[in-house]
């Protein structure tokens, strides 16, 4: 199987999601705008997310597909079938209880995410009411996530990269006929969100279990006293335990940094949350649909060639990524630097979204970018580490990295505010990046295939080619202005990507870059 088809269908899946992901921005921002009651949904929602992160795409994950991976290579499917159960019966009894808590503690939970809210108790109160409608929503996500690391280890990609597009349109259904439904019976508008992320939690897990039914991978989940103890002593159970305990510690790490900046951030300006929210919401187009779909497609790969022993294939597939994302993630970062307001402006300036949320949600952009080919090169390296069973070195280095990030917020924020904040995080994954990258050499897991000077050279001039063009069209259109007529600006649009298109990958094609390795390169 072609892993460039692979993580081409992963991407193209990613794509319509983060497509429904903005239309659901762009649908909440101008029904909504950047004001007070948003900054409420946005904490709410990020709180399940952080134990979604911890729960399902995080430690869990980290710790379930290397594990899931290696005893298929090693031991056969009906073992693994066995352990799947096991894992699953854990997991679902910890998510009760987890979910339990966290609909108690939600006061607790919004102000140790977000205290400035308090400034205005009613925005307050709102946040502990929606997470209490949402926390729960981490149980949806966290067995999503036990799905989808095993149809990932069949080499079934193209579902759970699917399922996100059912959550992004339950919220924009929820935003455009249930907000003015509450609204016309008395009851705040914003409400209607997390009703649509319940039901998109719901509808992501019923997509996947008729596929899982099918390919007798359904798991069991143990209803009695003596079925958890029994999955309890599993060793798969217990294997996945240890490794999470470090994942855990490596991804509460990401999660911390997390709390401090939008704890910071609900001190500034109101809008600050949603700025950076807004931001991040487009960051998720390079970030998901390259280094996503590259660590979904690597990891169980990755996993099986250790657990064989094949260290030279383990080491080409690291390669065969690197080479991808220098490929597709240095001009997303160049056209994120050079390019931020028309994105802004053309995708988010419509309604109650005014002129100053453009410029600041710019701003916060530009700072995030300046990351960008961190924080792709983040999800091909660290699973070099994962399929190695290696936690704790990436959670050393997350540990330094949070330092790093906390010292920059503490000489940025002050100049910049909300944009500092991105800004810090851009520079902290460069950071990151690096470090995973020169432990993997230093280690010798990863030698560079031949090549990469004449590469990244040709890739580099076509960067800045495509930089000077954008740079351009940023300046001679006013994108600001445009605003009244949107079809044209939506058209400017069109032509200027297109245009940036044709201008890089042509001009990869004239100084002669070689395609076939990038595309040929198969999985076992």
């Amino acid at each position: 199987m072609s892993l460039f088809k692979s993580a081409s269908t992963v991407s193209l899946w990613t794509l319509a999601s983060r497509i429904t992901g903005l239309g659901r921005e762009l649908l909440i921002a101008s029904a909504f705008g950047a004001s007070a009651l948003t900054d409420a949904f946005n904490v709410a929602f990020r709180i399940p997310n952080l134990f979604r992160r911890l729960f399902a795409e995080g430690a869990f994950s980290q710790a379930f597909v290397p594990v899931l991976a290696a005893s298929k290579a090693q031991h056969g499917e009906e073992a693994t079938k066995l352990a799947i159960d096991q894992v699953a019966t854990l997991l679902a009894w910890s998510l009760l209880f987890l979910s339990l808590v966290g609909v108690m503690a939600a006061p607790f939970l919004v102000w140790a995410m977000a205290s400035g809210l308090q400034q205005q108790p009613a925005s307050f109160q709102v946040a502990v009411n929606m997470t209490r409608w949402m926390f729960p929503y981490i149980g949806f996500m966290s067995l999503v996530a036990l799905s989808a690391g095993i149809l990932n280890t069949w080499k079934r990609f193209a579902i759970p990269a699917a399922t996100p597009v059912l959550l992004n349109l339950a919220m924009i259904a929820a935003a455009w006929l249930l907000a003015p439904w509450f609204k016309a019976q008395g009851i705040q508008a914003i409400y209607a969100l997390p009703v649509g992320v319940m039901a998109g939690g719901a509808l992501q897990l019923a997509l996947q279990i008729p596929v899982l039914s099918r390919m007798g991978l359904l798991p069991r989940i143990g209803l009695t006293v003596s079925a958890i103890r029994k999955a309890a002593a599993d060793p798969a159970s217990r294997q996945i335990a240890s490794l999470m305990l470090p994942a855990l510690l490596g991804v509460g790490v990401a999660q911390i940094s997390l709390l401090i900046n939008t704890q910071i951030a609900s001190h500034l300006t109101p809008g600050s949350v949603s700025w950076l929210t807004y931001a991040d919401r487009l960051m998720e187009f390079p970030t998901a649909i390259l280094g996503v779909a590259l660590g979904a497609v690597l990891m169980p790969q990755l996993a099986a060639a250790k657990a064989k022993g094949d260290h030279a294939e383990y080491a080409a597939m690291l390669d065969w990524g690197l080479r991808l994302v220098v490929l597709l993630a240095l001009p997303c970062a160049a056209a994120l630097l050079t390019f931020s307001q028309p994105l802004v402006s053309v995708l988010y300036h419509y309604g109650a979204f005014t002129d100053k949320d453009v410029q600041q949600t710019t701003l916060a952009l530009i700072g995030y970018g300046v990351g960008l080919l961190g924080l792709v090169a983040i999800k091909v390296l660290a699973p070099g580490y994962y399929a190695s069973q290696d936690i704790k070195t990436p959670v050393k280095i997350a540990v330094i990295v949070l330092c790093f990030t906390q010292l920059m917020n503490v000489l940025l924020v002050p100049y910049l505010a909300h944009a500092g904040l991105a800004l810090s995080i851009g520079l902290g994954a460069l950071l990151n990046a690096g470090w995973l990258f020169v432990g993997l050499l230093r280690k010798g897991s990863y030698k560079p295939q031949p090549g990469w000077l004449g590469f990244g050279a040709r890739v580099l001039f076509a960067t800045l080619l495509l930089a000077g063009f954008l740079i351009f069209a940023a300046q001679y259109f006013d994108w600001l202005a445009l605003r009244q007529q949107m079809l044209w600006r939506l058209l400017v649009m069109a032509m200027v990507l297109a245009l940036s298109a044709l201008i890089y990958f042509g001009s990869l094609r004239i100084i002669g870059l070689r395609w076939q390795s990038l595309v040929r390169r198969t999985s076992n």
